[in-house]
């Protein structure tokens, strides 16, 4: 009866180990400044915008798609996508990816876009002009 209680436990103690680190290893944080992505060797989701004077590089042999983006600080960043171009990347306001920094540059595994909102007030044009 006793080796019951014993081979219970440890199941249950390995049970809460094995979900205390499954955790800490999809706590993904975000961060808005590039200098703090550069040095975290980590998953991370870096926002900022893109930088539209530089555009973008499409490479359909490799299937990578990469840009420049900018953070608040004005530090830029290139990101590489192993994947296709968002839909709405070019109309975007915002970019969020998450990837991690590497060899000089963000490795991307998701992008998220944020695209001016068709619910905003537009300007109200005078019929008279």
């Amino acid at each position: 009866m006793k080796n019951k209680y014993m081979f219970g436990g440890a199941i249950i103690i390995v049970f809460l180990g094995v979900m205390i680190y499954l955790f800490t290893q999809t706590n993904i944080q975000y961060e808005s400044s590039f200098a703090k992505v550069a040095q975290s060797g980590k998953t991370i989701k870096a926002t900022g915008v893109w930088v539209k004077e530089k555009s973008y590089q499409v490479d359909k042999a490799k299937d990578v798609f990469s840009f420049y983006m900018k953070d608040a600080q004005g530090n830029e960043m290139q990101v590489f996508y192993h994947g296709t171009m968002p839909n709405n990347f070019e109309s975007s306001t915002s970019v969020v990816v998450t990837g991690k920094y590497n060899a000089g540059a963000f490795h991307a595994t998701d992008i998220l876009t944020k695209c001016p909102s068709k619910y905003q007030e537009k300007p109200v044009q005078n019929a008279n002009s």
